[in-house]
């Protein structure tokens, strides 16, 4: 069984040189000491913040970076571009209208980085 993931769980892209953290939103919400998450908790900026500098060739920003610094690898800052919701969710528990998040669920930017819940915010409420 996974843990429910709730705002404040602690993020981790693979391309970012620092971790982020997950905001949720409380409307429509089931809240405890903090609003739990769901699948469709992945909007950029909103709820899913910056990983400090970014490292993905993909990321235009660095990429344009690179070449005027003649091949060598210039992280430029994170400005996560996440399109698709969390998967894959609680198959079973709903929040919202919505599968719960778990914290085995991944959320691709789409630089080419996937983002993985480090830390769920809370330990003690499991689900499937």
């Amino acid at each position: 069984m996974g843990q429910f993931v709730c705002g404040g769980a602690s993020l981790q892209c693979s391309f970012g040189m620092a971790p982020s953290v997950l905001m949720v939103l409380p409307a429509n919400r089931v809240i405890q000491a903090m609003p739990y998450a769901n699948i469709m908790d992945n909007k950029p900026l909103v709820n899913i913040l910056p990983f400090g500098m970014c490292q993905s060739m993909a990321n235009p920003m660095v990429a344009s970076a690179t070449a005027a610094a003649l091949g060598v690898l210039t992280p430029m800052p994170c400005v996560p571009v996440t399109a698709a919701p969390w998967a894959p969710g609680s198959p079973t528990v709903m929040v919202g209208t919505f599968p719960a998040l778990n914290n085995s669920s991944k959320c691709m930017c789409n630089w080419g980085g996937t983002i993985q819940i480090v830390n769920p915010g809370q330990v003690t409420v499991q689900v499937p």
